[in-house]
């Protein structure tokens, strides 16, 4: 009987016309909940270019969509790959870079890029989900692919199961025994790590208005400036973390954004922050946040203002805690297909400083998840920046309008690795 690894060999598809494949999502990209063009181009491929036989379902909590593929008795194994980008101008250079722009969701034109690297996600999902399906007589079980939106803001995955992803009477999605994930990081091309427990941080960002009374500049006597206030606030949550939060804890509050006016000689009413928060266990996350609101009205309380501060949550993204049974299973297949090396696979990652809800589609039915990680960036320019001391500095990050991984051989690790993946519960025998 073939092993997992001559099975990826054998059946991997020309990666060719892949790479074409995210040349374009990576030019195309789309907002958050205005995924409609990337929803159908998955959709086609799927159909047209690996099986008329999957069962597609379309338009779950938005622009999602479920594909299924029934091959015989065994487990239903659910593979993710979201698909939103990002308000960011790209500035990589590359001929294939996005000259896009949308409305968001306030209205205002933006530039688009997939600076998050779901273009390399999606693209890198269908090139092993057209592996698994030529090595469709070697396995047997369900596979279900989730192709999610609106992962930027959070909700995409809470919207496919509020919407009745998995609801008899809505889009009757079977419930999946294993949910995996994956996200392609500024890491080397080529390597890729597991991690047992927590591999993600929660999120919470909001947005905070506070209330001045505006006019002439030339008249502060008249005014509550909530510029001054705003200010003062800025600096006062900067204690939170390094007063508040134990030490040996991790926690981050960014102050993302402020606005306030836009002329020289008019103080305005109100300022607007944006606020993100990034925590490692509950407690921390629930302590944190009332910080924010203590220190947030305390400041607006001293600077006179003319009414409480307002807060909007805008984002909320849970802890992301991989399985240890799951985990571990995917650590003896990544480990013999890729081997454990330092250029390699590794089963003790760093955690994903950002934040993701994926977990949503598998604790909200109760079942185990595990998140798994890659390398989108280019060997010699890593290996350049690693022996000058230089990484942190010269290697774009995800959310930068630098950040574009490497197609090669960042698409075989993808692909390779989401195909092992499905492979360790679905192969026969």
């Amino acid at each position: 009987m073939a092993t997992i690894t001559q099975l990826v060999q054998t059946h991997r598809p020309n990666l060719s016309p892949y790479q074409d494949l995210y040349k374009h999502f990576h030019a195309n990209p789309e907002l958050s909940n205005q995924e409609s063009e990337t929803a159908a181009a998955i959709a086609a491929h799927l159909k047209d270019k690996i099986s008329k036989d999957f069962d597609i379902r379309p338009n779950i909590g938005g622009h999602g969509l479920a594909a299924l593929y029934a091959n015989g008795p065994g487990p239903t194994v659910l593979l993710r790959a979201d698909f939103d980008a990002l308000p960011v101008e790209e500035r990589t250079g590359l001929p294939y870079a996005s000259q896009k722009r949308m409305q968001d969701a306030d209205g205002i034109m933006k530039p688009v890029m997939h600076a998050c690297g779901h273009d390399m996600h999606i693209t890198a999902l269908l090139a092993a989900t057209n592996l698994l399906i030529a090595a469709r007589e070697s396995w047997s079980g369900t596979l279900l692919l989730a192709f999610q939106p609106a992962e930027e803001r959070g909700t995409g995955a809470q919207a496919m199961v509020d919407d009745g992803l998995y609801d008899p009477k809505r889009h009757n999605v079977p419930l999946p025994d294993i949910c995996l994930g994956a996200h392609v990081v500024p890491w080397r091309a080529g390597t890729l790590g597991t991690r047992k427990g927590l591999i993600a941080t929660s999120a919470d960002s909001m947005r905070v208005t506070l209330h001045g009374r505006g006019g002439h500049a030339s008249m502060p006597d008249r005014l509550v400036d909530p510029v001054v206030m705003a200010a003062s606030t800025v600096m006062k949550l900067q204690t939170i973390v390094a007063r508040e939060v134990d030490p040996w804890d991790t926690a981050v509050v960014t102050v993302a954004s402020v606005q306030a006016g836009d002329a020289e000689n008019v103080v305005v009413d109100d300022a607007r922050m944006a606020i993100d928060v990034r925590a490692t266990n509950a407690r921390t996350r629930a302590k944190v946040r009332a910080s924010i609101e203590r220190i947030v009205k305390a400041e607006s309380l001293a600077g006179n203002a003319v009414k409480e501060p307002t807060f909007v949550d805008t984002r909320s993204f849970p802890l992301t805690i991989n399985d240890e049974h799951v985990t571990g299973k995917l650590e003896e297949t990544f480990r013999r297909h890729f081997g454990e090396s330092k250029q390699g696979y590794t089963s003790a990652c760093d955690k994903l400083c950002g934040s993701e809800d994926f977990s949503i589609l598998g604790t909200a039915v109760g079942k185990p998840c595990s998140f798994f990680m890659y390398g989108g960036i280019d060997p010699e320019l890593w290996d350049r920046c690693e022996a000058e001391g230089s990484l942190s500095e010269k290697i774009p990050v995800n959310h930068s309008g630098l950040f574009a991984p490497v197609i090669m051989p960042t698409l075989q690790t993808g692909c390779d690795a989401y195909a092992a993946a499905a492979l360790t519960w679905l192969m026969k025998g």
